[in-house]
């Protein structure tokens, strides 16, 4: 299914009613949308199995609908109060995945207007509750690629500017390469109402809330996040992919960046990265097949730093030792900080 988990399809969905498929987390982690990196990350993956399933089952008591139907355990499906030990495998409800038609260098997504439910939409919806340093958003405004006034902002942001209301973004899902667009645009190519935009944000901004207030529990910054949705058959909006995990989101303690965020800043400064920004500017599509360079593979340090940074989180949002002999996560980012700097 994709650089980070496997896809598992147990039943294939059609447009009158739901497949059934299981999300198997791997271990491997992307950065920059290059995909599989070089190395693997302890534990990352029941780690995100686990905080997902706790999300997803919150936002089900609170009365939001979403594809999530447990873990699996001995090849059972069971709810997280009932696993005993680790898992990396969720069984989930699975949607329509419609790709729009790629002709030379534009996408088709004609089909979407004549769909009436059971499919994924094609697009991600970012929130973003400040602008950290790094944030794709400033890049996206040296280039005059997007305005601050599309943003909905009254100037130019700084880095670290809090969002208030959050900033909701969006991006398209199912192209090669994804790419931020208007609101206006994401309407039009996924065949949704200006209701159902609107009920999209609002959902985001509901999810949003939820993973804030639970990680500021645990001294935890939301600085921004993403979502995924699609329509049951009857048209209703539904939660999928997986959300609040360390790789949805992006998350600070004490300004340091928590997860994946401290790989993004290690390969920043590697010709790697510089590399795929190069061929990024020279195709858009192919970037990938014409970059020269390979990343290299992580230090020691940080892959055992990250790995604990995992399996604290899941450790304390759940509030059950899933991990044993895992440090909290105040110690383990005291620990990182002299690293990152």
């Amino acid at each position: 299914m994709g650089s980070v988990k496997d896809l598992q399809m147990l039943e294939e969905p059609t447009q009158k009613q739901f497949g059934r498929g299981r999300f198997v987390f791997s271990d491997r982690y992307s950065v920059f949308d290059w995909g599989e990196m070089p190395d693997q990350i302890e534990h990352k993956g029941a780690a995100i199995a686990l905080l997902g399933a706790f999300f997803f089952e919150k936002l089900e008591e609170m009365g939001f609908s979403t594809h999530y139907l447990g873990l699996v355990e001995d090849n059972q499906v069971k709810k997280l109060s009932d696993i005993k030990s680790p898992v990396d495998s969720m069984e989930v409800e699975m949607l329509q995945v419609i790709k729009p038609e790629l002709t030379g260098d534009q996408y088709n997504y004609s089909t979407y207007q004549r769909e009436e439910g059971g499919f994924l939409i094609p697009l991600e919806v970012i929130y973003r509750n400040s602008l950290p340093p790094g944030s794709s958003v400033f890049k996206r405004l040296e280039t005059g690629e997007v305005k601050p006034e599309d943003l909905g902002l009254k100037g130019m942001p700084v880095p670290n500017q809090k969002m208030d209301p959050p900033l909701l973004d969006v991006s398209t899902k199912l192209e090669v390469t994804d790419r931020y667009i208007t609101w206006d645009e994401a309407r039009s190519i996924s065949g949704l109402s200006h209701a159902e935009i609107s009920n999209l944000k609002k959902l985001a901004n509901t999810v949003n809330e939820l993973i804030t207030r639970e990680f500021s529990q645990i001294s935890l910054v939301n600085e921004d996040g993403k979502i995924e949705a699609g329509f049951d058959q009857q048209r209703h909006l539904m939660l999928v992919d997986v959300l609040g995990t360390l790789d949805e989101c992006r998350f600070t303690f004490e300004g340091l960046p928590v997860s994946k965020e401290a790989l993004r800043i290690y390969y920043r400064n590697t010709p790697w990265h510089r590399a795929t920004e190069e061929a990024k500017a020279k195709d858009r599509q192919r970037w990938k097949e014409i970059c020269p360079v390979a990343p290299e593979p992580l230090p020691p340090w940080l892959k055992k730093m990250v790995s604990q940074i995992y399996c604290a989180c899941t450790n304390e949002i759940t509030k059950k030792e899933w991990f044993k002999n895992t440090p909290p996560i105040k110690e383990v980012m005291s620990e990182i900080k002299g690293y990152l700097k």
